[in-house]
């Protein structure tokens, strides 16, 4: 059964016969066995009867280097990660998707205005009270001054005075919000490995590159929780229904709490909402996009909007009726959207709504 099921997975194509690395095999089996090592062990064992693996490898070995890298360890004949095989994991997404990033500063996010912050532009403008003396541009205030009252008589007032912009910049707090419903797995497509991939190599590269930034991590399916950022690898997908009203709900409450200037949510999702909240229950409806759930759902974007709530949707489908409905979502918000598909994750269509711009974008 569990062959069947590794069978079906378009992945297996293209990576098994190209392998150099058995970590990576490793990496990808655990993430689809939510974080259960003997499972991906199993499947490995499964993989090399069929060929796919070759046989002069020795898995026995390769677990006991795990053990001794202290990726892994065993207790009570269960195998579990450690606490540095959960980073492991995180860095190992990062550099599957994110190997072809530029490196860049660490700690601050540009924007585009001026304002108070630590980078200097070439630009001037005339002092206001309160600004730091170790911005004055000193030629020009004074040419300033000698363009006032002569360069036999330089008397230098505060209107004489030009300082340098400096370029903002600013912390962010953000919440990534992966769909774990039962349509992550539906029709025996995998969505929710890749979309645990996304999730590991976006945790890794805020935590990285932005520490400054809070980061939240929550999941969605008939209910919205908080769960920890050691906990990503585990996630599973459960017989839920898709209630991204609350999700968004939830993300907006704990970003309302944060001191950070700029507040974003991180959606992971295949797009298709299907329950929501109404008067204390729970009103659902798999079948298609119900009109109800559809208007409450975009209704919170909007609400996200007006409280200057970024949302950025990563989309794991090649389906066009999917497709239209984040469309949807990301006009409401004026967001962005990332669109892939489950086997090509770090490849994909960017869309900022914001400023109708679309690209083809590559990690």
């Amino acid at each position: 059964m569990e062959w069947e099921y590794l069978k079906r997975q378009k992945w297996l194509d293209d990576v098994l016969p190209v392998l150099k690395d058995l970590m990576e095999l490793f990496h990808r089996l655990l993430l689809q066995a939510g974080g259960d090592v003997n499972q991906a062990f199993k499947w490995m064992r499964y993989l090399q009867e069929q060929g796919y693996v070759g046989a002069d490898v020795d898995l026995k070995k390769f677990r006991e280097a795990l053990e001794n890298e202290q990726i892994i360890s065993v207790g009570g004949g269960k195998a579990g990660l450690t606490s540095r095989g959960e980073r492991w994991i995180r860095e190992k997404a990062f550099s599957l998707m994110f190997s072809r990033l530029k490196k860049g500063g660490r700690g601050n996010h540009r924007v585009p205005r001026a304002g108070e912050g630590r980078e200097r532009l070439t630009e001037t403008r005339q002092y206001r009270f309160g600004d730091p003396y170790t911005g004055i541009d000193i030629p020009a205030s004074l040419q300033n001054a000698v363009k006032r009252c002569g360069i036999d008589d330089i008397d230098m007032k505060e209107e004489d005075l030009q300082v340098y912009e400096t370029e903002h910049l600013s912390a962010c707090a953000t919440v990534l919000l992966i769909d774990i419903s039962h349509s992550m797995i539906l029709y025996g497509e995998d969505r929710i490995t890749p979309a645990k991939q996304v999730a590991l190599a976006f945790t890794e590269f805020i935590l990285t590159r932005y520490p400054k930034d809070s980061l939240n991590i929550a999941v969605f399916g008939d209910h919205a929780k908080e769960i920890a950022i050691k906990d990503i690898p585990y996630i599973t997908v459960g017989p839920y229904h898709t209630n991204t009203k609350a999700g968004l709900q939830l993300a907006r409450s704990i970003l309302r709490r944060k001191h950070q200037p700029n507040k974003q949510i991180f959606m992971i999702t295949d797009g298709k909402p299907s329950a929501m909240y109404h008067r204390g229950m729970l009103y659902k409806n798999p079948y298609g996009f119900d009109p109800k759930i559809v208007s409450g759902t975009l209704e919170e974007a909007y609400v996200c909007r007006q409280v200057n709530i970024l949302i950025t949707t990563y989309m794991i489908t090649e389906d066009p009726y999917l497709v239209s409905f984040v469309e949807k979502l990301s006009e409401a918000n004026k967001g962005k959207a990332y669109y892939s598909t489950p086997d090509r994750v770090g490849d994909c269509i960017f869309v900022d709504y914001q400023k109708n711009k679309r690209m083809r974008n590559s990690f």
